[in-house]
């Protein structure tokens, strides 16, 4: 497979607080690639810099063989990457359907926008279908307000979808979301990533990331400390310390694979 994603040497502070410290991974063009790490490790830092919403001190990203470091949002955005965020956005006061209807606008440009009506074309017939690809069409009338945390998660990936990306940046889609939500999500992103989307997770949940994920980054403490398959993610020495601050062999008789499922369900636990 080939690199559509490159970051290499990120760094980033605020005031003197390194947040990332010379961060360099890639990600494989039609992967669902997971990014996890420790709170504090760098992952919002970085999603941030790679779509456009914070400018690195040093260091590059290149998409599809483009640098793209120091874009704005709305110019990375129509290159073809898209993401949704930690907490949800979406217009509470008004329905779900219109909801989508207000991301299609934003599909076009701003001279063209103004001239186009909300659910105009075949709109309206588009967003009830991605509606019903995350499973809330049922909802589709009522005000996003009134969802559940879950269901907004889903609405903002069906928002995401309006515009059809390339590429999906997916911040922390299970947090919060009951485990019925998850299989759900779960089920959708493996259809996106089939339909030939590239997709990015940071996400906190372990169980969900190392069941749906292709290949794993592990951040800390402003660094990519490894990218590998989950199988080897998961036993990584360098990742259990990471997360633990030390692990004692002795614990769980000092299997590690023993271990590393207590360091996950722990971090689960404290991230939650």
């Amino acid at each position: 497979m080939t690199d559509l994603i490159e970051v290499k040497g990120i760094a980033k502070a605020f005031g003197g607080i390194k947040a990332l410290n010379g961060c360099s991974f890639t990600v494989q063009k039609g992967d669902i690639h997971g990014l996890i790490g420790p709170n504090g490790s760098g992952k919002t830092t970085l999603f941030n810099v790679m779509t456009g919403y914070e400018r690195p001190d040093a260091g590059s990203v290149n998409f599809n063989g483009k640098e793209i470091t120091g874009q704005s949002p709305g110019k990375i955005f129509r290159m073809g990457i898209g993401r949704t965020f930690q907490l949800t956005r979406v217009f509470s006061r008004l329905s779900v359907l219109d909801n989508m209807l207000i991301a299609a606008q934003h599909q076009h440009k701003w001279f063209k926008s103004a001239l186009r009506s909300p659910g105009q074309g075949g709109e309206r017939q588009r967003a009830l279908d991605l509606l019903d690809f995350v499973g809330i069409a049922r909802l589709a009338e009522l005000e996003a307000g009134s969802l559940s945390y879950g269901q907004r998660k889903l609405l903002e990936l069906a928002y995401l979808l309006m515009a059809d990306p390339d590429v999906l940046f997916l911040d922390e889609p299970a947090g919060g979301v009951n485990p019925t939500l998850i299989n759900q999500l779960t089920e959708r992103i493996r259809e996106l990533n089939a339909a030939g989307k590239t997709i990015l997770v940071v996400e906190h949940n372990m169980e969900f990331v190392m069941g749906l994920c292709d290949r794993i980054t592990v951040m800390h403490q402003g660094v990519a400390l490894l990218t590998d398959l989950p199988a080897t993610v998961r036993s990584d020495p360098r990742v259990l310390d990471a997360y633990l601050g030390g692990v004692e062999e002795e614990a769980e008789g000092g299997d590690p694979d023993s271990m590393a499922d207590a360091t996950f369900t722990q971090a689960d636990r404290s991230e939650s």
